[in-house]
This record gives C-alpha cells, structure tokens and sequence, in this order.
C-alpha cells in the first residue's frame, strides 16, 4: 500500500526585512529609495521535512507557537508554496485553517457548498447527494440563501467544517480553527473526524493544543519544533516527549544569596525527571524545588505559597513550617510534590514569600512561576472548551441497601 502522503526535505523560508516603514508619504518613500537597503534575513518556517501519511491515518501535528505546524498545513494544502522539498498527494486535499478559508463573503451558504465542492473536483449531482447533510450538520437552514457576510464567525466555522467533511475528501486538514467554536460543536467534529477516519478510511491531518483531542483522535502523530520534526511515532509518545521537552523559561527564580536579607535563591518547577518545565499533563506530578537564605533560623518561620488560576482566583495554600527543615547553615531546601490526577486541565501561577506569622513577609512574589496544566486524555477531554473547576473531585460513591 502506498502512503497517501508523502512528505519529502520539505523546506518554507521567508525573507524578512528589516525596519519595514509601511505606511510611508510620497517624499518619505522617494528618500527612503535613496537610503542603503533594510537588512534582510532568511527565516526558515520549515526545515527537512521528511514523513509518509498512509490511507485512514488520523496524524496528530503537536507543537508550540511558531514551531511551523500552520505553515506545514499551508503547504501541504497548496496555499502556499514550498522553498523546497516536494509533497505527494494521492487523493483530494480538503482544508479548514482559519474561519472563512475558501469561501466568498457575497454568496450564499448554498452558493459557497457548491463552489466548494467544484474545487474539490466533484459533480454537481454528488454536491446534492450530500447538500442536507452539510446543512443539517453546520445548523443554518434558515440562513443557507444569505450571504455569508451576515454570518457570524461560529456560522462560518460550522458551514466551513460540514463542506471540509462532508464533501468527501481521501484527505482532511484541521488546524486549531475549532478552538473558537464552543463545547458542544468542538464535541460534535470531533466525533465526525473520527468517524471519517475509523469507518470510513479516510486520512485526518489534525493541529491542536488540546493533547486530550490529539490523543482522542489521532493514534500516530508528530513533533514540531522551530520548523524541524524532532519526533514521528505514536501519539502517547510524541506527547510525552513534547512535555519534557517544553523546558520551562517563566517558571524560574534565581537569585545571588545576599547574607543579610530572607530571600529566595532558587525556585523552579519540575517533572519526574527532575527537568525544569512549565507545561505538564494531567496525569504527570509536579515538583516545586526551593532554595531559600535565611539571616537567621527563626522558629516561626514557614514557607507560604498559594495557587492562583489564570483569573487570579486562589486554589489552594500551602504554609509549611521551616524549622524542621533547618541544619547546621542558613540555606534550606525542600521539594514539594503536587500528585498526578490533581489540577485539571488550566493556567496557573503562585504567590510566594517567606513568612513571619503576624509579623511580616519576605520576599514576597506576586503571580509568578506560572504553569499550564494540559489536557492529555482525561474523562474532561470530550467536553472541550467547558470550565469543570481548578481540581479534579476526589470522592466515593457508597452503595445503600434499599428495602
């Protein structure tokens, strides 16, 4: 069987300019034609490239901001062009990238379906065949004869969608565009990739930052980084080796002991191999590592720390005692391990000082260590884009004898 797709030192470069003026009068740009040259510089979006997609494959393309997870979609949906390498396709490519890709603001919905569709390379009779279903999925019966341009956004994205997967494409191409759409519809596509996928063989190209949906859906997928494919394997792979790779930037303090000052030298978050991160999955602990310099060991001192969610809402605190962890100098050190399975899937960040009970803190430090907890296929991963609270419940179902 050969590979549906096939991915081949597939390179993307733009050239950018530097101190571009954009908006510029007539004797600006006249002067400025006589100045030296704006530096120029190359910026490689892809580099190398190099995978096969073979029929019926659902691949996950994981990655942060600017890693070249869009750009590799542009490509291989022929937007635009590569620098580089080559791509074959043995089917028909159709993409959803962001609201409104390939459609017409003047015409209607029903005009826009079958303009869609004659891109794709189908009949007209075949349009029809599926006309209600795109219709009755997308939820715009009413609006189909109005032009799109009195659509809202999520009408466009739930039009757009029902044309990429009803339509019938060998090859389905989604970027994070779903995002924007809310619970109920996210839940609603993701239940049509799989069953375009599972049961009706056909190949999903899918990017997201959600790894629940990722791992839900697609069962091989890849690793961007910098536009280089760092991983192509199965998706629990790839998200496990997304995550400790993530190496933490924010999430560290450190600071030069200053002998008479109570102060924190160095903090920072880890995962179970003792790696600085800032992004962990649901299922992963955490470690918070600290360092501190007291000018004194004081029995009353402790350590205070409180969670904060991304709406700056406490989550919980923490004040631990010091003086059973004091030797013989003033540096004191402790780990703190946050358990697996405890925070869902969110944004979070600490407040942190040394502190003297009634009497005052130290150092204190106000929404940092900030950290993200992903979602990587826990039972919240179906509903999406649905706030379930900061912790997953930990509780006990006991069974009542009923006469």
């Amino acid at each position: 069987m050969k590979p549906i797709l096939e991915i081949k030192d597939l390179s993307k470069k733009y050239r950018i300019h530097g101190n571009v003026q954009p908006y510029l009068s007539l004797r600006e740009a006249f002067f400025s034609f006589l100045k030296p040259s704006a530096k120029k510089e190359d910026f490689w979006a892809l580099k190398d490239i190099n995978f096969t997609v073979n029929p019926g494959d659902s691949v996950g393309i994981i990655g942060k901001n600017g890693a070249g997870k869009s750009t590799l979609l542009k490509v291989l949906s022929k937007i635009t062009p590569p620098t580089s390498g080559s791509i074959i396709s043995r089917g028909r490519i159709a993409s959803l990238l962001e609201v409104g890709t390939g459609f017409h603001l003047e015409l209607s919905g029903r005009e826009n379906i079958f303009m869609n569709g004659s891109i794709l390379g189908m009949k007209r009779a075949d349009i029809v065949k599926k006309f209600d279903e795109i219709v009755d999925f997308a939820g715009v019966q009413k609006f189909i004869d109005t032009p799109l341009k009195h659509y809202s956004s999520g009408m466009q994205l739930r039009l757009a969608f029902a044309v990429a997967a009803f339509l019938e494409p060998e090859i389905l191409i989604i970027d994070e565009v779903l995002a924007v759409g809310d619970a109920e519809f996210q839940k609603k596509c993701l239940g049509k990739m799989k069953d375009v996928s599972a049961n009706e063989g056909r190949t999903v190209l899918f990017v997201s930052h959600n790894m629940g949906a990722i791992s839900q859906l697609c069962s091989k997928s890849i690793f961007l980084s910098q536009g280089q494919l760092l991983l192509s394997d199965s998706t629990e792979k790839v998200i496990q080796t997304y995550l400790k790779n993530n190496e933490a930037t924010t999430s560290i303090i450190k600071k030069e002991v200053h002998k008479d000052e109570n102060h924190f030298v160095h903090v920072f978050m880890g995962n179970d191999d003792k790696l600085p991160t800032n992004e962990y999955g649901y299922n992963d602990n955490i470690y918070i590592n600290v360092t501190m310099h007291l000018t004194e060991l004081n029995k009353n001192f402790e350590l205070a720390m409180r969670l904060i969610d991304r709406n700056k809402n406490p989550v919980f605190t923490i004040h631990e005692r010091l003086d059973k962890y004091y030797k013989n100098d003033n540096l004191i050190e402790l780990v703190i391990k946050i358990p697996a399975g405890f925070l869902t899937p969110n944004s979070f960040s600490w407040v942190i000082c040394i502190n003297n009970p009634g009497i005052t803190n130290y150092d204190l430090q106000d929404d940092v260590l900030d950290f993200s907890i992903i979602e990587t296929g826990s039972d919240f991963a179906r509903y999406t884009g649905s706030n379930y609270g900061n912790v997953f419940a930990n509780y006990e179902i006991l069974n009542i004898e009923t006469k």
